[in-house]
């Protein structure tokens, strides 16, 4: 018997993400999807593209609208899920795409983010490395899963097998991340119109003041990182959805480029979504359009004694809808593949 899915924000691109995805799932059956001032509407009138649920029409967004599922996703602004999440009951599986339950900090909330703090929920990456293992255990069970900021996914990916092999250092990391707007959402702003993107590029939320940079920090500390810096500079690009990051990292004295190649394919080795390419080879973002997937190459830059780590994600998919449904599956017991696109689209 399906489960009950309901996806608050569903006119958005995450919703419709998450909703692409979910249709295929055979676990899942989306009976209620909600938006704020698109409520009434045909949910096909905000997503076309989504033929199979044409039979949905937008509700208001509100817990007793949410409440009744087996399972909620939220893909809402940040301080918005907070305040629904409280009046669902615990035994639902409440998974919040948004920013409201990722920093186990209220400081560092408080410092990038503002407003309420609503305490921390499992964190949903899956292959992120522990003390013990990888944050997969931690996501069996769980109620409530926090999915991470697609940013963040794509540079912890890249640098935790270095950290917690101690093959890099922690102290000096350093990433660049060519990004489609499909991140920043479909609100309307002059930056992420068409006349402004088309031929250009321009880097934005410089000098540290990104918002998923205490949630970077916070990952690589789980992973083992002691003294965590990182300088990371995001970069908006003409391509509708993806991330491709360039992260560099100084290697730690004695440290081989045989052992560090050797620490990130074992630490993914069998991880069905993290694939390490072979050695001289590098991602593209189209190599991962519409998949859960995300490949990392990796190369040593002797003369500047740093290991460079080239990561690629479809930001709506793995960044985001993807690693919502994947956590979600863990959590219900449910093989973690299910209902998830391991393959990409091309050209």
């Amino acid at each position: 018997m399906s489960l009950s899915v309901a996806v608050a924000g569903a006119s958005g691109y995450a919703g419709g993400e998450l909703l692409r995805l979910l249709s295929a799932h055979p676990e899942f059956d989306v009976t209620t999807v909600t938006a704020f001032t698109n409520a009434g509407r045909p949910l096909v009138a905000l997503q076309p593209h989504l033929r199979s649920l044409a039979h949905l029409e937008l509700q208001s967004t509100d817990a007793t609208t949410l409440a009744g599922h087996d399972v909620v996703f939220l893909a809402l602004p940040h301080g918005m899920s907070g305040t629904l999440t409280a009046d669902l009951s615990a035994n639902t599986l409440v998974v919040d795409c948004g920013a409201d339950h990722r920093l186990t900090s209220e400081d560092d909330w408080a410092k990038f983010y503002g407003g309420d703090y609503f305490g921390a929920w499992t964190y949903g990456l899956p292959e992120l490395l522990t003390a013990t293992g990888s944050q997969r255990d931690s996501l069996r069970g769980a109620t409530r899963i926090a999915v991470p900021g697609c940013n963040a996914t794509a540079i912890t990916l890249a640098l935790a097998p270095g950290i917690h092999s101690g093959l890099i250092l922690a102290d000096d990391l350093v990433s660049v991340l060519a990004v489609g707007p499909s991140g920043a959402g479909k609100s309307l702003k002059t930056e992420l119109l068409g006349s402004e993107l088309m031929g250009s590029a321009h880097a934005y939320q410089l000098g540290g003041v990104h918002r998923h940079n205490p949630e970077i920090r916070q990952n690589l500390e789980t992973a083992g990182g002691v003294g965590v810096s990182i300088s990371f500079t995001t970069v908006l690009v003409p391509m509708s959805r993806g991330i491709l990051a360039t992260s560099t990292a100084k290697m730690a004295p004695g440290a081989t480029e045989r052992q560090v190649r050797a620490a990130w394919e074992s630490a993914y080795v069998d991880e069905p979504f993290v694939h390490v390419l072979p050695s001289g080879q590098f991602p593209r973002t189209s190599d991962v359009l519409g998949a859960n997937t995300a490949l990392i190459g990796l190369a040593i830059d002797e003369a500047a004694g740093r290991v460079v780590v080239v990561s690629a994600i479809d930001n709506l998919v793995k960044g985001t809808a993807g690693a919502a449904i994947q956590s979600a599956n863990i959590a219900l017991g449910f093989a973690e593949i299910t209902g998830l696109p391991l393959d990409g689209v091309a050209p």
